[in-house]
């Protein structure tokens, strides 16, 4: 709970006034009963109307004011809890697009999304609650266990006897259902991951009449957590009825005994009714503390897995030069014998599929260099690890083994922004976000119009741009939904040209072109950005046969490195692919 308070200091003043508030407003509830007793056994009995009348106006007031107090609590325990919660997603927020991309896949995305939504829900509710209920709650209890103690001791010793009793199985309960919640919050991760598949692959769900076995494996996670959130709410429900049943045995003892005493004229009748408004309030009060720890349990399990994405280390800070590696050449890009695994999620570890799994290498002994300025081309089968080598290169992950440099530098030494800076990226299935398409090419970045049609124009996007009625104005829906898969490409491709980069990734990015497109593209790049260092991951040979050098992967190791002519002499897997891909035209000539 250290997490959630300390999102509360800054707001320690506003809190004391919400306690100060919720105390008088309490405290006067509790007087309530008390007036109530002196008006029924003192001033009732001397037959005159002025005092009754005075006293409940005077009651009337109080019970306003009562309200008038809670009613501005609440309010300010709600700005409190919003105000804190605000910081604590934007925190979470900043943090998640911050993590490291082995920090990113350890957490997982439904995670991650699950901790912004629910979890930061359980905290906001827990914050609101706490500030209003525990103050009320044990002054509800506490006020009305010596309130009635200095009406008559031995009526109040039977509440004395039953309230530790309560407050101890409240307490034991309440720190059961920790892990139980947690569990509960795994599974919601669970259910996130398969609707954010089914949303995103709607049209393949549809394509394959596959709706009935996505609901199927919709309701096993729904099943799950249904069943787990049960399990957790029956448990800490359990106090509840026990709470109840102990304390409507208590009343039913005082209203006896109460009976008994007022017939033998020992107390007057105003105590019993008294004792009963008491004991409903102490009812209250057990029930609310009762509350307070359902809600301590849901917001502790919550904020454990939000301070963990939140108080996460830096992985992949700079570097100082003296610790880097030495650059072997004098090369602009340069992999030295680099080995690389992805590590497991934490959803996948929690797995019974993964357990005691190791990972096979994603890529295995990479090495090459490129000159600056120059081209390279990436080409391999599913899952060879061509994407890898551009995670790699961007400082996403850090090798498990060998080094990356780029400019003569160990990427390592690199402020993450300023290498990042350096690059023009497309990479596989990216983002069309809902906004314009002058903001998805500019993105943020300070661009007139001239530059963010310069660039539509050169990744062939500017014809059909510029042919809406509104041109760059126009919105593209969330994922591009409104555009062909051959404009949503073209409008990424402008996006990385935008900036004029340095060195520019184009990842598998016009799989959606047809060949005559395609062609102009890589011309407009050969003719207007020379001077970038490009490296292309592609799956058609066409696209990368003219370029200066090509790497061949299999099963994340190099079985081939060099030109188009080379790689036709050398590398069996090269030619098969180009024999498959250009063989008609090649016959056809």
């Amino acid at each position: 709970m250290k997490f959630i308070f300390s999102y509360l200091k800054k707001y320690s003043w506003t809190v004391a006034l919400v306690v100060f508030i919720k105390f008088l407003g309490t405290f006067g509830e509790l007087m309530l009963p008390y007036i109530l007793e002196h008006l029924i056994d003192k001033v009732v009995p001397e037959e005159k109307m002025a005092p009754v009348i005075a006293w409940g106006i005077g009651m009337l007031v109080l019970a306003l004011l009562v309200r008038q107090f809670n009613v501005k609590a609440n309010r300010l325990a709600v700005k409190v809890a919003k105000s804190s919660i605000y910081e604590i997603r934007r925190d979470l927020f900043w943090k998640s697009i911050n993590l490291s991309g082995k920090q990113f896949d350890e957490f997982g995305l439904p995670s991650l999304t699950s901790r912004m939504t629910s979890d930061s829900y359980n905290l906001q509710n827990f914050i609101q609650s706490i500030q209003a209920m525990g103050v009320r709650a044990p002054i509800m209890l506490l006020g009305g266990i010596i309130i009635t103690m200095t009406m008559d001791p031995g009526l109040a010793a039977i509440l004395c006897i039953m309230a530790p009793i309560l407050i101890v199985i409240v307490v034991f309960v309440s720190f059961k259902g920790i892990p139980l919640y947690e569990r509960v919050q795994r599974n919601v991760d669970d259910i996130v991951r398969i609707m954010r598949e089914n949303i995103t692959g709607i049209r393949v769900v549809k394509s394959l009449s596959k709706e009935d076995y996505e609901m199927r494996r919709f309701e096993k996670a729904n099943a799950t957590m249904a069943k787990n959130d049960v399990k957790a709410g029956s448990v800490m429900a359990m106090p509840g009825p026990i709470m109840t049943l102990f304390l409507n045995c208590g009343l039913t003892i005082v209203v006896a005994i109460g009976a008994y005493r007022v017939n033998e004229g020992v107390i007057e009748p105003g105590v019993i009714l008294a004792f009963l408004t008491y004991f409903n309030m102490i009812l209250m009060g057990v029930m609310g503390l009762n509350r307070i720890f359902m809600l301590m349990s849901k917001a502790n399990a919550s904020a454990k897995r939000i301070e963990a994405v939140v108080r996460a280390g830096e992985e992949l800070t700079p570097i100082s030069e003296s610790e880097a590696a030495v650059a072997p050449t004098d090369d602009y890009i340069i992999f030295e014998h680099v080995d690389f695994t992805y590590d497991l999620s934490e959803a996948e570890e929690a797995s019974e599929k993964f357990a005691g799994q190791t990972r096979e290498k994603c890529l295995c002994d990479i090495h090459f260099s490129m000159k600056k300025g120059g081209s390279l081309g990436i080409i391999g089968a599913t899952g060879a690890g061509k994407t890898t080598i551009i995670n790699l290169l961007m400082r996403f992950y850090d090798p498990d083994k060998g080094h990356v440099f780029v400019d003569g530098r160990d990427v390592r030494t690199y402020d993450k922004d300023k290498l990042h800076r350096m690059f023009g990226v497309v990479f596989q299935n990216d983002v069309i976000f809902a906004d314009t398409l002058y903001e998805n090419i500019a993105f943020g970045r300070e661009m007139d119009l001239e530059d963010v049609r310069r660039a539509a124009r050169d990744a062939r996007a500017g014809e059909f741009i510029e042919a809406y009625e509104d041109g760059y104005e126009h919105r593209a829906v969330i994922h591009g939904a409104n555009l062909s898969g051959g404009q949503r490409q073209r409008t990424l491709i402008a996006r990385a040209l935008a900036a004029g980069p340095e060195i520019l990734v184009l990842d598998d990015s016009s799989s959606a072109l047809d060949y005559k497109t395609d062609a102009g593209l890589r011309k407009a790049i050969r003719e207007n950005y020379g001077d970038a260092t490009t490296i292309i991951i592609a799956q058609r040979i066409s696209s990368i046969m003219n370029l200066d050098h090509i790497l061949v992967l299999d099963e994340g190791r190099c079985i081939g490195y060099g030109t188009h002519q080379e790689l036709m002499q050398s590398c069996q897997m090269y030619r098969e692919i180009f024999n498959t891909q250009m063989g008609e035209n090649v016959h056809g000539k």
